[in-house]
């Protein structure tokens, strides 16, 4: 009988941790939210503020958290986003890249907020392309952790509409105005396609596939 590892997604967003377990269906690993970890613990979440200057440190900030609380086996993600014209290639000016303010600087902005400002640069600065680039920090054990930021975990670059589709996925805003650049198509009609099942998933199975050799853990 096949056995899994039971792994601690530090994320409180239900899109992401299904998006997360899409990604690693193949491979013997259990995720569970931070919601459930918490209610199985009988524990209470702390507020964890993200005041890392870079991704890796947000996604360690945010595992080291969680590791303290749970101490099993956890890891959390962060995730900046970056904007390009889409006319020249040339990269935004700073004070208008997201990075990893994605929701906004100062007041966090909501799921239809937010796509009424990425709309609006749009609307403003024309046609505009934009890339999430990821950060996965795993800690497995006290002094033993895994960490990547490399480009296997960024998802691909797409355009941004200025017209958002009807369907919404709460938690993930911006997928309603993502367009996929080849085909000029909402991601959310193209057929069995969602932005976090492209580029992204592979890089993350990629990742824990190490992870795993890395502990000696083959599943049987």
């Amino acid at each position: 009988m096949n056995q899994k590892i039971h792994l601690i997604y530090g994320t409180g967003n239900d899109a992401k941790l299904q998006a997360m377990k899409r990604a690693l269906a193949d491979l013997p690993v259990e995720l569970i939210g931070l919601k459930q970890a918490a209610e199985e613990a009988g524990l209470l979440l702390p507020q964890v503020e993200e005041i890392g200057e870079s991704l890796l440190e947000n996604a360690r900030i945010k595992a080291e958290a969680y590791y303290a609380l749970f101490g099993k086996p956890v890891f959390s993600c962060d995730s900046g986003l970056y904007l390009w014209d889409y006319r020249t290639g040339q990269p935004l000016p700073d004070k208008l890249q997201p990075g990893i303010h994605i929701r906004g600087r100062g007041r966090r902005l909501t799921d239809e907020e937010l796509i009424e400002h990425y709309t609006g640069l749009v609307k403003k600065y024309g046609p505009l392309l934009g890339r999430y680039k990821n950060a996965v920090c795993l800690i497995w054990e006290e002094g033993r952790r895994f960490e990547s930021m490399e480009e296997a975990l960024w998802g691909e670059a797409f355009l941004f509409s200025d017209t958002p589709h009807e369907k919404r996925i709460k938690g993930f805003p911006l997928d309603s105005i993502s367009l996929e650049i080849s085909t000029g198509k909402y991601y959310y009609d193209l057929e069995d396609n969602f932005q976090d099942e492209l580029a992204t998933e592979k890089g993350f199975r990629q990742f824990f596939r190490r992870v795993l050799k890395e502990i000696g853990f083959c599943g049987e």
